[in-house]
């Protein structure tokens, strides 16, 4: 498996799927996964229910949108579903046990020929998010009131509003 050096100097693995590589969608833009791609918001609520925190990824400078912050996510591999691919890639790059969550529901973002997921999932035991591979400098879980204080992913600060009515909502 291919290796990259993190910022602290040790090395992490870096994953390839069937599905990496770039497409040009038919409005003409150019994503990530060559059969769509999906991310996990994964949330942790407060002891009345209510969410309070989302974890995010810190993207790895060399990556697309390097240096923001955005879900854990990917491109899809070759026959697997959005759910598949977003709690894999949760586990790739955040050290997400999917036994841990539970998931909620989905929203999708589509364009003509290609279409990103969001899995939306809580989860059902305490854990701490890590760093587990080179696709990020940091991981953890943020307040949903702090998730705009952060430089973010294009796509997903223009979801954000969308995606955290969502978790509001149950």
């Amino acid at each position: 498996m291919p290796r990259d050096a993190r910022p602290d100097g040790h090395e992490a693995p870096r994953h390839h799927v069937t599905g990496d590589g770039w497409v040009v969608c038919g409005c003409g833009h150019r994503h990530w996964g060559l059969h769509g791609a999906a991310g996990l918001l994964l949330v942790r609520r407060d002891p009345a229910g209510r969410p309070a925190d989302v974890v995010l990824q810190h993207r790895a400078l060399w990556s697309d949108a390097g240096g923001t912050w955005a879900l854990p996510g990917g491109a899809r591999a070759e026959g697997e579903s959005a759910e598949q691919a977003a709690l894999r890639e949760a586990h790739e790059e955040a050290g997400v046990d999917a036994a841990a969550v539970r998931v909620l529901g989905t929203h999708v973002l589509e364009h003509p020929g290609w279409s990103y997921t969001t899995v939306l999932a809580e989860v059902l035991a305490p854990f701490a998010p890590a760093v587990t591979d080179a696709e990020s400098l940091a991981v953890a879980w943020v307040p949903l009131d702090a998730v705009t204080d952060r430089p973010l992913l294009p796509a997903f600060a223009d979801a954000w509003p969308t995606l955290r009515a969502r978790l509001e909502r149950g």
